[in-house]
């Protein structure tokens, strides 16, 4: 018994809401990193999921990338939050508008 297309869009859709929504509201840095993680995630399950419907295997590869990509955004993203705590003692996000040149 295979499982539809529409609830994998669901589980998606439930992950990337709960993703924009921490971006949205949270101030901490590495919530926020975590929130565009999901954001990621949810799209790879769409790739994931559009690629087993449709029977080719383009969707996995892009998930591939994506996961590639989301590698790297944590990278910066981490030492992003390592110069915010060193700078400011906090990793607030709202401390990052006082950086100025």
């Amino acid at each position: 018994m295979a499982v539809a297309v529409e609830y994998y869009l669901l589980l998606s859709a439930a992950v990337f809401c709960t993703g924009v929504f921490g971006v949205l509201t949270r101030e901490n840095a590495l919530m926020f990193l975590i929130s565009v993680e999901l954001m990621l995630n949810s799209a790879n399950i769409n790739l994931v999921a559009f690629s087993h419907f449709y029977g080719n295997l383009t969707g996995q590869v892009f998930a591939l990338f994506v996961m590639a990509l989301a590698a790297a955004e944590v990278a910066v993203g981490l030492g992003i939050v390592l110069v915010l705590y060193r700078n400011f003692g906090d990793i607030d996000v709202r401390d990052a508008t006082t950086m100025r040149w």
